[in-house]
Parts: C-alpha cells; structure tokens; sequence
C-alpha cells in the first residue's frame, strides 16, 4: 500500500496494518513521518478495509515530537508542524473505520496524543504513557486534547503537571486504554478486540463511529439533535434494513458491504 520510509504499511484482510519503523529516534514524530502517517490513514480510510491497526517497532510506541525537528523551527513553522499533526489526530477520528492502538512500549506527549486519539487501544504490561512536558519547558499542551476527552479533569491534571508516566494497568483503570495484556499475548488480544469491533455492516459502523466523534462534546440537546436525525436517515440504508429484516425472520444476515 505504498513505499513508506518511516512506516511498514501492509493490507492483512480486511484489515490494514500501519506501523511506525523509527526504532532508532524512538519514531519520534518528524514532520516526514506525519506526512506519512497522514498520507497511510487517508490511503487506509479510502480502502475496502473494516479495520486499522496501528503499532510500532522498538522500545518506545513513539516519544512525541522530534525536537531536532522544533527546535530548527521559527514560531511560524512549528505552528505548521502542531497543525499538522492535529490533521492526523483528526484523520484517524474521521476514517470510517476501526482503529485500534496496539502500544507495546512508552507512548509520550504526541505519542500519547496518538493513542488518545484512536477509538481503541490495547497495551502490554511493560507498556507505559505520559504527558512528559509538564516536568520539563514545553508543556503537552496539544496531546492534552485527546487525552483530556479520555480520562478524568484530576487525572489529565496529574498526568500533565507531573509529567510522570503511567502505567498500562493505570492507564487502563483511567479509560485511557481498553485493556492492558501479557506482552506475548499483545498482537492476538489486539486483532480479537478488532474482530469484536468490525462485525455488521461496514458502511453503517463508519457513520456510527463518524457520528459519536460528532456529538461526543456537545451539549446533550444538541447531541441529541444529531444522533436523532442520523439514526432516522441510517434506519433506510441496505445494512439496517438488512439487520431487523434478518432479525424478524430469524436468520443469519447477509451485510450488503
């Protein structure tokens, strides 16, 4: 799907799988590698795929923004880079499909900012993640966004004032994560919970997850206001006609995508 030289990018399936191949800068987010992270999720989203896997090699998931990168940068310039950076956060939220973070190591600043923003997560044990700017000069003020609309006001506080990691069983507690595994049993607890999250209809689980990004942080009347019209418009398409046809006949359905 594509030459990448910072990711591995391959279609398993139904399932596309994107990974992050820095090992050596720790896939420290450089603006060549958010263009190719950009570039693999909008190629991924535009697919037959159901699902997306997003992982990484080495001994960190990714420590965040390449500072050789900022710190060459006037404020113009890593305006540009914070900019985007937030398309690929937003990308992954506006993709029809599942995306499941699958973290095997420390996920910081940016890094965490990956991880907040995919629907999913599953991390190892040995798995750890932190909001780091906070005990150094340059705050997380972005990876703040995705993780605040995760976990709790006085968790996000201790995560991004302290800057301490957390760990995978910690950051499962918080809803950061789905769940945290054995590191051996990573790659499988990850594709089952994939599997669990792609069944029915692939163009009506795209509008579903589309739809709850829209209304997620909105007043409840306005939130209704949404999801009310959707669900209406929704209730005509082949897969949810499909779905109480099959239900009422007691049947097996037959997803027309």
């Amino acid at each position: 799907m594509g030459d990448y030289e910072h990711l591995l990018v391959k279609q398993d399936g139904d399932t596309v799988r994107i990974t992050m191949n820095r090992p050596e800068r720790r896939n420290a987010l450089s603006e060549p590698h958010l263009r190719e992270l950009l570039h693999a999720f909008e190629a991924a989203g535009a697919s037959d795929a159901t699902g997306i896997v997003l992982a990484a090699e080495g001994k960190a998931f990714s420590a965040g923004h390449d500072f050789a990168d900022v710190a060459a940068r006037d404020l113009a310039g890593v305006r540009d880079l914070l900019r985007l950076c937030t398309r690929v956060m937003q990308t992954i939220e506006q993709v029809p499909q599942v995306v499941v973070a699958k973290v095997q190591a420390i996920a910081t600043a940016a890094g965490c900012q990956l991880v907040a923003s995919c629907d999913l997560a599953v991390a190892a044990e040995s798995a750890a993640f932190a909001l780091p700017g906070g005990k150094a000069g340059w705050f997380c003020h972005t990876p703040a966004v995705p993780v605040a609309r995760n976990i709790g006001r006085k968790r996000l506080m201790e995560m991004a004032l302290t800057g301490d990691p957390v760990d995978a069983a910690t950051a499962a507690e918080w809803g950061l994560i789905n769940y945290v595994v054995p590191d051996a049993d990573l790659d499988a607890r990850t594709d089952e919970l994939l599997a669990r999250a792609t069944r029915g209809s692939r163009f009506g689980k795209g509008v579903g997850k589309q739809t709850l990004y829209a209304q997620l942080d909105r007043p409840e009347a306005d939130a209704y206001a949404i999801a009310v019209e959707v669900m209406a418009s929704m209730s005509q398409s082949p897969g949810a006609r499909e779905g109480m046809a099959s239900f009422l006949e007691k049947r097996r359905p037959v997803w027309p995508d």
